[in-house]
C-alpha cells in the first residue's frame, strides 16, 4: 500500500552540529517600515529539504505526561529537537511553529517558564509561529501540541 515510505533510522541529537552555521539558516521575513516582533518571526525563506513534524505532546518515550503546563511544554519542544534530528534538521532550520493549547490563560500566565524551556531546547531560533486554542487535544492529558516544519538547506 505505502511501500515508496522510506523509514530513516533513528539519529541521536548529539551526532548533529551543536553550533549554528549562519550560512544554512532560513531567511527572516521583515516587511520594510514593521517593528521586530519579540519571540518569533512574521515570516521564513528557505530552500532545502523540508522536515515536518506531526502534532508533537508533551509526552515522554513511555507516553507518560507531566502534571503541569511548563513541564508539558518543556517536553514537547524536547520531542521536536527528538524529531527533527531523526530528520537530519537543527531548530537553526525551523521555519515554522504552530502552537495548539487548551488553556491561553496557562499560556500567558507560564510565559516566563515557556520562554526558558525554549530557549533550553530550541534555542535563539525564531521562527514564524501561531499560538491557537482549542476545545481539546487526542491525547486526553494532554495540554499543549506543537507542528514543527524545518527546511535544511540541500548543500548541508
Amino acid at each position: 500500500m505505502h511501500h515508496d515510505i522510506k523509514e530513516v533510522a533513528p539519529v541521536s541529537v548529539t551526532s548533529l552540529p551543536a553550533a549554528a552555521d549562519e550560512n544554512d539558516r532560513p531567511e527572516t521575513l521583515l516587511p520594510a517600515g514593521w517593528q521586530r516582533p519579540k519571540g518569533y518571526s512574521n515570516g521564513m525563506k528557505a530552500n532545502g529539504t523540508v522536515v515536518v513534524t506531526g502534532g508533537v505532546v508533551g509526552w515522554d518515550a513511555n507516553e507518560q505526561f507531566p502534571d503541569t503546563f511548563g513541564a508539558q511544554i518543556r517536553q514537547t519542544l524536547s520531542n521536536i529537537r527528538e524529531i527533527l534530528a531523526a530528520g537530519g534538521a537543527h531548530p537553526r532550520h525551523l521555519v515554522r511553529l504552530t502552537w495548539y493549547v487548551t488553556d491561553l490563560d496557562a499560556y500567558r500566565a507560564n510565559l516566563k517558564e515557556v520562554g526558558r524551556a525554549y530557549r533550553d531546547e530550541i534555542g535563539p531560533y525564531f521562527p514564524a509561529m501561531a499560538v491557537v486554542q482549542v476545545v481539546g487535544l487526542v491525547e486526553p492529558k494532554a495540554m499543549i501540541e506543537i507542528e514543527a516544519t524545518a527546511v535544511v538547506p540541500t548543500d548541508v
